[in-house]
């Protein structure tokens, strides 16, 4: 028990057990100390050196002998309590430089026709519903794609809702399909506030940013920007006026 608790501590099984032969020894040499540890005495000075350095020995010389001592239990609790002392000091620096707590965002690129249908895959992995800005460009990626995306999408009960900058004619095309396609839509005037680029807000922390036009997508996994993104498509979609199809 008593060499377990040492290891808790700090030390190895080597240095415990070298300090617990020294505490029962009293004043004693290398060969002894050795001996009661059942460590060779060639692989003994290290550690005896970096117990030292650690004050849990002391150094004596008796009659050109170099003896060693175990620090007393009141000394270890001593160095211990030292130690967390030190500890307590540095913590802010410590905590200030420290990335280990933070959850970074996850980001990851894709390139190309295959690598946007990537991310448009990913939207259908995730149950509730997707929040969107989109625009006419994602026809880009193949009326037909587009079809089959919102076929797979209903077939999954995902709902969709989104803020769309549509010219009048796909409006009466797309929008009158909304209850069919499980979709609440929103348009805003494509001539006033032209956007190309698709935004999804879905699952629990991603958001993807999609450029047709480019062929190049991103997908984020952070809970922090999907927060703050979920706000803000929100604040849109409040003040947007309910569509009327004629």
């Amino acid at each position: 028990m008593l060499l377990s608790t040492l290891q808790q501590i700090g030390l190895n099984e080597k240095q415990a057990k070298i300090y617990l032969a020294a505490l029962e020894l009293g004043e004693t040499t290398v060969k002894e100390i050795a001996k009661k540890a059942g460590i060779k005495r060639t692989t003994i000075y290290d550690l005896l050196d970096e117990l030292l350095t650690s004050g849990l020995l002391k150094q004596t010389i008796r009659e050109t002998r170099k003896k060693f001592i175990a620090a007393s239990p009141a000394e270890l609790q001593l160095i211990i309590q030292k130690r967390e002392a030190l500890l307590s000091q540095i913590m802010p620096a410590l905590s200030s430089i420290s990335n280990v707590d933070k959850v970074r965002p996850k980001i990851r690129f894709h390139e190309g026709r295959e690598g946007l249908l990537e991310i448009y895959a990913d939207t259908l992995k995730h149950s509730g519903e997707i929040l969107a800005f989109a625009s006419a460009d994602v026809l880009n990626l193949g009326k037909g794609w587009v079809e089959n995306y919102i076929q797979q999408r209903v077939r999954k009960k995902i709902y969709y809702k989104g803020i769309l900058s549509i010219s009048s004619a796909i409006e009466k095309e797309f929008v009158s399909q909304d209850q069919a396609q499980m979709r609440s839509s929103k348009v805003i005037d494509s001539q006033k506030y032209p956007f190309s680029n698709e935004i999804m807000i879905y699952g629990h922390q991603k958001i993807a940013i999609i450029s047709p036009k480019d062929s190049i997508g991103v997908l984020i996994e952070s809970a922090e920007i999907h927060r703050t993104q979920k706000s803000i498509f929100e604040l849109l979609w409040d003040n947007l006026p309910e569509v009327k199809i004629k």
